[in-house]
């Protein structure tokens, strides 16, 4: 079976995500179908990008997106009412070559990776996946409080776009699939329960055990431009860190990842380290003695909280996150809500190692048993088989 694969980027590196979800889907969705792979590109494309994914792929079509294109797909957007987040990657020339490769390929199935491709292919009279991934309309929502006053009337109205382009996309696309069950209940659709959950999973024989001295008590990782991790970044450093010291002042926090916000590098200082991209992304996970991810908003499961666990690191998080990883407080995971529970648990681990070790060997049996790339996506196969 031929299988077309679009794609909002270009999945490689592995920085973010959305990224990382599609990567491991073309690997493993490449032993059921032979895959031709459509990827929008808004930023230069990696040098070794094309070498990574065409083991995986028949055939490979990138599109660049350029700043004056995107800066008038936004004013287009304002017009014609789609979500902001769609019109950014929105394009005729990119529309007509898709359509050209539809016409061409004959594929037997088409899978789109997030709402803002779904437009390329949504009309298509071809059988078709979309994954969903994350509930944005409900991320956007949680971040209007937290944005400038003056931001707060274009959050409310992409909201409202995101809301309605949700429920409309969920009508034209045969099988959708989304990251958690906690995620799924929050689509607009009164035939929300049709959607097929299909977790990401972890790479256990890249993110294992690797002893190194502890450098560093604390560690956050993740995409240190995006705005969740942002907001976790700063909560850590201002809200939790500083009850931390009240107790033991030496406590060290590293936050590693890439793109740091300018907001994420200015808490950079004596008990705070602040890296940027690192080359292996393991020396950090394995140079702390507690991963910390106080996660605020944002929705969808947590890569960084798998890998960690993964690592066998003992993992604190909010009832937010591990609501989609569903680990069990206080065996396989700690949920802290506030400031001073952050500190306490913070505290409890950092005096108690033989505690520590006990969460973090339940932690790595538990996503050594419940999350694994191959076994979701070739359910996610199973799906699309099944269809046509």
């Amino acid at each position: 079976m031929k299988l077309l694969v679009v794609l909002p980027r270009v999945p490689y590196p592995l920085e973010k995500g959305d990224k990382l979800r599609a990567y491991h889907h073309l690997k493993h969705l490449s032993a059921h179908f032979e895959i031709v792979l459509c990827a929008l590109a808004d930023e230069e494309v990696h040098r070794d990008a094309l070498a990574e994914l065409q083991p995986f792929c028949k055939r490979i079509h990138i599109f660049r997106l350029t700043k004056p294109v995107i800066f008038l797909n936004l004013i287009k957007a304002i017009f014609t009412g789609i979500p902001f987040q769609a019109g950014y990657f929105n394009s005729q020339r990119i529309q007509r070559q898709i359509d050209e490769i539809v016409r061409r390929e004959q594929p037997d199935h088409i899978f789109c990776q997030l709402l803002r491709v779904a437009g390329y292919v949504s009309r298509q009279p071809i059988p078709k996946t979309l994954d969903y991934q994350d509930v944005f309309s409900m991320g956007i929502k949680r971040r209007i409080p937290r944005v400038s006053w003056y931001l707060r009337p274009v959050f409310g109205l992409e909201y409202q776009r995101l809301k309605r382009y949700e429920r409309d996309l969920f009508e034209l696309f045969d099988n959708k699939v989304i990251i958690s069950a906690p995620d799924r209940e929050l689509i607009p659709h009164p035939r929300r329960s049709e959607i097929h959950v299909i977790p990401n999973g972890v790479d256990h024989d890249f993110f294992h055990p690797i002893d190194k001295p502890k450098t560093y008590d604390l560690v956050f990782i993740g995409n240190m431009g995006y705005p969740p991790n942002v907001n976790a970044a700063e909560y850590l450093a201002n809200e939790i860190l500083p009850l931390v010291h009240q107790e033991m002042p030496t406590v060290r926090l590293l936050l590693a990842g890439a793109t740091p916000d300018k907001r994420v590098q200015d808490l950079a200082g004596d008990q705070v380290t602040v890296t940027g991209w690192v080359d292996d992304i393991r020396d950090c996970y394995a140079q702390a003695r507690i991963f910390v991810a106080p996660m605020q908003i944002g929705t969808g499961l947590q890569n960084k909280l798998l890998e960690a666990m993964s690592m066998r690191i003992p993992c604190i998080t909010s009832p937010l996150a591990n609501s989609a990883l569903r680990a069990e407080d206080g065996n396989e995971i700690v949920v802290a809500e506030k400031p001073a529970e952050y500190a306490k648990q913070i505290l409890d681990l950092l005096k108690d190692t033989d505690h520590a070790a006990k969460i973090a060997a339940a932690g790595y049996n538990f996503v050594i048993k419940n999350y694994n790339w191959k076994n979701a996506t070739d359910e996610m196969a199973k799906i699309m088989m099944n269809y046509d």
